[in-house]
């Protein structure tokens, strides 16, 4: 099984990008961040839970779409072990390289392996937000 953790706030091709990379490795179940999740280290999506949960389930490459219920990886790493985690590479740096050591050590412990895919420069849903703020 592959784990993709996302927010999809706006599905854009950056997502589909790392979906389909991951749907290459297995069937894949992403860990949808909560809006409690999700405020923890940034707005709140424009979309509730479910309604992101509902666009993902429609994508071909997801096979099951789960609760991240924090920003940590670790509690869904531990319940699910995965044999893949994917993330874009954008977490090398920045705030969330603490987490990325983390989840490659937790990986490590059953074999499971993290896939870093080249991020989609150009596309974010907080780009995606911003423009549409600026231009209502």
């Amino acid at each position: 099984m592959v784990y993709v953790p996302m927010v999809v706030e706006y599905l854009h091709p950056g997502h589909v990008n790392i979906l389909k990379i991951a749907a290459n490795l297995g069937e894949v179940m992403v860990g949808l961040y909560t809006n409690k999740a999700v405020a923890e280290y940034k707005r709140l999506p424009f979309m509730t839970f479910e309604q992101r949960k509902i666009i993902l389930e429609s994508v071909k490459y997801v096979s099951q779409v789960v609760e991240q219920n924090e920003k940590d990886y670790e509690p869904n790493l531990r319940k699910y072990k995965p044999d893949f985690m994917v993330h874009g590479n954008d977490w090398r740096e920045g705030s969330l390289a603490i987490a990325r050591e983390k989840a490659i050590a937790i990986m490590a412990e059953w074999g499971g392996k993290i896939v870093e895919p080249e991020y989609t420069d150009g596309i974010s849903s907080t780009l995606m937000s911003e423009h549409y703020s600026k231009n209502k």
